[in-house]
């Protein structure tokens, strides 16, 4: 038998379970390379051991014929072909794994599970604003707001019962529309994570969505909330339900009671993943309780690592974060960037008033960090209390220029004044960093910043900015115009789904370092993006996914679907989505 060739070079990763005699035997990421002369290497290419040989010979070559021929239709269903074949009484299964799971850059589904108010939303949007903070594009898909889109009223938990055959149509009906919307997103949008906020209680959900995603070569990660304590789950609905708009004008007791046997009706149907037979071979982390206990199963890539991460370090309590520049230092008063210059007498007066607000405010509980730098250490120096110098924390490295003044560098590096008005976040400086590389090694300061208590941070603009946009949700586009004034203490406080801010200033001079954003400037043909790559295209339009040959973009759905027009409402398959509208006010370097 020959084999048949295909012009471009092909890389198959195939899993092969053999049940032989009682015996299992895997052989994994077994590959095969066609080229143009079409030569074999141990029967199509595979290294295989004899036993395999025969039945993957018969077994394969159909779908090969139809990949080299061009009829195979997408990759898609590679993931549903599976061959016995009998060779002397032994069964061969032959399955071939998903192309989601071959591609390492496959897009992801992450999809929310757990019971109402369990925190499934708060945890879709802090998991949301951090990985689009480390440049990963992600969008939450609420169900709870397509279900108001398709009803106009809610009237009470009877909606919920899983014998309510036409709201469980309604409900079914949202999921397609917002998954359609999660397709556009991650093909045509250029996002690259996804997250279903819903309660997907049921297998049959799960199922639906897993499927889904095959079909559109999508990496699938479940996070699971669960919750059996009722203190945490009554401050929930407390907190977030009673404003929800499917309780208008209702008072706390009624939408407690109505909430509770919505709870119970979730419950009657509720099949949380089983990590030891049904559901071992998922991606999947379940958060018990708040983050006292986690289980993690089968994580695929550097992606679902970094969720996992993430989850288990942000903790649900009560605290505030201070964020504040160092006093007015010797190179603020000069217009000089950088540098380790000392404080000036303004710089020192502040000092003094940062130590009358600690004291007038009772943090006695407070923690103090610090850059390395003089400017910093200097200023809380003066609060008489223990604190703790973290390189991460010092200024935005700004290589040859440092210590210059903008004037200087505009006159003496024209182009890379330029430059860096054109894309100030990703703008590098040559022999030091951009807003790019300084979020990246923020992110440890973030980890720690979620999991303490009451924290005083003493740093420089461009970290100030770096960790302001984390917290508030800004757009790499608008961190580095984010306004941090000197003298000037940020105290923020995390609530239901944002941040709540409140500014102190703490009436001590000091000058104006924030540059604008320039209004009238025209981009450049090419702009520097690292120092490994000096020129390249300014392009930075989002545009759709790109997909290779043999893998072709699946033809949308000659007609999506639509949301039905009801007259009552579902129950919230995820919680609301609520948006905190923030102005701050600051200043730059």
């Amino acid at each position: 038998m020959s084999t048949p060739t295909h012009p471009l070079s092909l890389l198959l990763c195939i899993q092969f379970v053999c049940v032989c005699k009682g015996r299992c035997c895997s052989a994994t990421s077994l590959s095969r390379r066609s080229d143009s002369a079409g030569k074999n290497v141990t029967k199509f290419g595979y290294i295989l051991t004899s036993d395999f040989e025969e039945s993957l010979t018969r077994a394969m070559f159909p779908y090969i014929n139809k990949l080299n021929t061009g009829t195979f239709p997408s990759w898609s269903t590679l993931v549903d072909i599976r061959a016995v074949q009998s060779v002397q009484g032994e069964s061969c299964f032959a399955t071939f794994m998903s192309w989601a799971s071959y591609m390492t850059n496959s897009p992801t589904v992450i999809v929310m599970i757990g019971l109402p108010a369990r925190g499934k939303t708060y945890m879709s949007k802090k998991l949301t604003r951090y990985l689009n903070w480390i440049g990963v594009p992600t969008k939450v898909f609420n169900l709870g707001v397509y279900r108001r889109e398709a009803v106009q009223a809610y009237k009470s938990y009877d909606f919920f019962r899983h014998d309510n055959k036409e709201a469980m149509q309604i409900r079914k009906q949202c999921a397609l529309v917002a998954l359609e919307d999660v397709k556009a997103y991650l093909n045509e949008e250029g996002g690259q994570i996804a997250v279903f906020d819903a309660t997907n209680t049921t297998r049959e959900r799960r199922e639906l969505i897993l499927h889904f995603a095959q079909e559109h070569s999508y990496k699938v990660f479940f996070v699971e909330s669960i919750c059996d304590d009722p203190d945490v789950i009554a401050t929930n609905i407390l907190d977030v339900k009673v404003s929800s708009p499917d309780y208008p004008e209702r008072d706390r007791e009624s939408v407690m009671e109505d909430f509770l046997k919505r709870i119970e009706c979730y419950k009657v149907t509720y099949k949380p993943l089983d990590p030891d037979e049904h559901d071992k071979n998922l991606s999947f982390i379940q958060v018990i309780n708040v983050g006292r206990r986690f289980l993690v199963n089968k994580v695929q890539d550097y992606i679902q690592s970094k969720i996992v991460y993430y989850l288990m370090n942000i903790h649900v309590h009560s605290h505030s974060i201070y964020l504040c520049r160092h006093g007015e230092s010797h190179h603020n008063v000069e217009g000089r960037i950088g540098g380790d210059s000392e404080l000036s007498e303004r710089g020192r007066q502040f000092s003094t008033a940062l130590k009358g607000f600690v004291q007038e405010h009772h943090l006695s509980d407070l923690k103090v960090w610090t850059s390395q730098l003089r400017r910093t250490i200097q200023t809380a120096e003066e609060l008489g209390v223990p604190y703790e110098q973290w390189k991460i924390l010092n200024e935005i490295d700004a290589g040859v220029c440092e210590e210059l003044s903008y004037e200087t560098i505009e006159e003496t590096h024209p182009e890379e004044f330029a430059m860096r008005s054109q894309d100030k976040y990703h703008y590098r400086y040559p022999g030091g960093e951009s807003y790019q590389d300084l979020v990246q090694r923020l992110e440890p300061v973030i980890m720690e910043l979620e999991r303490q208590g009451n924290v005083l941070v003493i740093c420089h603009q461009a970290v100030m900015r770096c960790l302001l946009a984390y917290f508030l949700d800004k757009s790499a586009d608008d961190l580095p115009y984010l306004k941090c004034p000197l003298h000037t203490v940020l105290k923020l406080t995390p609530v239901a789904y944002g941040c709540k801010v409140d500014m102190f200033d703490l009436k001590v001079e000091a000058v104006n370092t924030h540059r604008d954003r320039p209004l009238n400037a025209v981009p450049p043909a090419f702009i520097r993006r690292n120092s490994f790559t000096p020129l390249s295209s300014q392009d930075q339009l989002k545009r759709p996914r790109l997909y290779s040959v043999g893998n072709p973009p699946h033809a949308r759905m000659s007609q999506a679907p639509t949301l039905p027009s009801m007259q009552f409402s579902e129950a919230s398959e995820g919680a609301e989505m609520l948006q905190s509208e923030v102005g701050v006010v600051g200043k730059d370097k």
